[in-house]
């Protein structure tokens, strides 16, 4: 009995270690949230990037599925991932006031980026206007939106007709970018 108990005891002690392991990357490689000064949405809160002291190594990208939109990418704590339409392939066009309502998931250089299970495109970095590094999948950057302030959020879902969830779909998401008219007013 006593050797039964060492084992569970130390099986225990492994799954313990494990997820402070995990959470200890995770916290590293997630942005932290912060609340953007001078937001016209008010105090919510909103993902910004990781310090360069965090320097992550890698970030991990969710994924949740909703009967009306199908599955979507998430970020920190499950909020809810977009893209912008008027992006072009690699590049954001979303800077200033834009980049306050839409903060961009950003992380250190040279992070590498997991997808989850069913990601069959490609995720890599681009780099923004400000030189932070900016996540993209299929070559279609993706954004936090500060009007949702809870995982499952989907309140910025077809904003200006411009805006949509982050689909999981490969190719989904270049396709409704270059689809989509290229206006240059609203964001």
């Amino acid at each position: 009995m006593r050797l039964n108990n060492r084992l569970i005891s130390l099986a225990g002690i492994a799954a313990a270690a494990m997820l402070v392991a995990a959470a200890c990357t995770s916290a590293a490689a997630t942005p932290a949230a912060a609340t953007p000064a001078g937001s016209a949405l008010g105090a919510k809160a909103t993902p910004t990037a990781p310090s360069a002291s965090q320097a992550p190594t890698s970030f991990t990208i969710g994924a949740t599925n909703d009967p009306t939109l199908g599955a979507y990418f998430t970020g920190q704590n499950g909020m809810t991932l977009y893209i912008f339409k008027n992006d072009t392939p690699d590049t954001s066009s979303c800077t200033g006031t834009c980049a306050t309502n839409w903060p961009a998931l950003t992380v250190a250089g040279g992070t590498t980026i997991a997808g989850p299970t069913g990601a069959a495109g490609i995720f890599s970095l681009i780099s923004r206007p400000d030189g932070t590094m900016q996540v993209a999948y299929d070559h279609q950057p993706l954004y936090y939106y500060a009007g949702d302030s809870a995982a499952g959020d989907t309140a910025g879902q077809g904003f200006s007709g411009k805006w949509y969830v982050a689909p999981l779909t490969a190719g989904a998401a270049a396709s409704a970018s270059a689809s989509a008219a290229m206006s240059q007013s609203g964001y």
